[in-house]
């Protein structure tokens, strides 16, 4: 019995959508496709107690309802210009707004008008075309038969029935309405990092108290002096002291007192702030992705 081999079939002959015919080496050389991916070391991470738009320890630190932390001047500049920027898209929006129903007016009493004139012309019933209508139509028949139409009312013929061509694409405008379309400016701000709506009066003080000489190294625990780096942390807003949530679980939550400051609060006085992460995996989010087109 005689058996034959098939031949074997190089990586270059697939066919595509199959198998990616490049080897390790050149995909490598390719640089520009395929989802870039890179870990996140503990110095690109956000230390606790570091601003969230200046990237820097927090001077006058402050806090937002969403626990984010920023210095005092960052988060107050940010508003003051967001809210500059809303005054003037809500003025555009209110422009647009009037020009619509302006518009809308209009066509609404076009239609109006259209209507009568037919209802004007069904109730006369057949009349007597005038002379200068006749003539006109009479010149249109004649013109059907006899080209008379320059190269520029041709190339207007052909855009308005070969509209499928590249060249003959119509153009849209969206300028005026794009606006309408997003619906009306939101009444405030919003926050740089939750998105969510923002007031300076929702800003909470902090009282971060800090390890080191010149107290510019890591913020500790105002209860236990511990240093807060991916640990869970509170603050109670009534006195702005920060505290890591062991502490306000096993010391401040039974008694609703500040351990301290002596003082009482509420459960909603208490906020939980945005913990830090490091390069472990463990402390929150360490991959890094960028999307870009593959070679299949």
């Amino acid at each position: 019995r005689t058996v034959t081999q098939r031949p074997s079939m190089t990586r270059k002959s697939k066919q595509p959508g199959g198998h990616n015919p490049l080897t390790y080496a050149e995909r490598k050389k390719l640089t520009s496709y395929g989802t870039a991916t890179a870990r996140l070391s503990t110095d690109s991470q956000r230390k606790f107690g570091d601003c969230c738009l200046g990237l820097e320890p927090a001077r006058d630190p402050v806090a937002t309802p969403s626990g984010h932390i920023y210095s005092r001047e960052a988060i107050v500049s940010y508003l003051l210009q967001k809210n500059k920027e809303l005054k003037a898209l809500r003025a555009k929006y209110d422009a647009q707004l009037a020009l619509e129903q302006k518009r809308k007016a209009e066509e609404e009493e076009d239609t109006k008008e259209r209507a009568i004139v037919q209802f004007a012309k069904k109730d006369q019933g057949a009349a007597q075309q005038s002379e200068s209508a006749h003539s006109q139509s009479l010149a249109k028949k004649i013109g059907s038969k006899i080209s008379t139409e320059s190269t520029e009312e041709g190339k207007d013929t052909l855009k308005r029935t070969s509209y499928w061509l590249s060249e003959y694409q119509p153009e849209y405008d969206d300028s005026e309405t794009s606006l309408l379309r997003a619906g009306p400016p939101p009444d405030r701000p919003l926050s740089p990092m939750s998105g969510n709506p923002l007031r300076l009066k929702d800003l909470i003080p902090l009282d971060l108290a800090r390890e080191g000489e010149g107290r510019k190294g890591k913020v500790v625990c105002a209860v236990s002096g511990k240093a807060i780096t991916t640990q869970r942390a509170i603050v109670i807003k009534k006195t702005g002291k920060v505290m890591l949530y062991d502490m306000y679980e096993k010391l401040a939550k039974p008694s609703m007192t500040c351990p301290a400051t002596g003082k009482k609060f509420k459960q909603k006085d208490v906020i939980e702030l945005k913990k830090a992460a490091s390069g472990f995996a463990a402390s929150g989010q360490t991959i890094a992705k960028r999307y870009r087109p593959t070679l299949t």
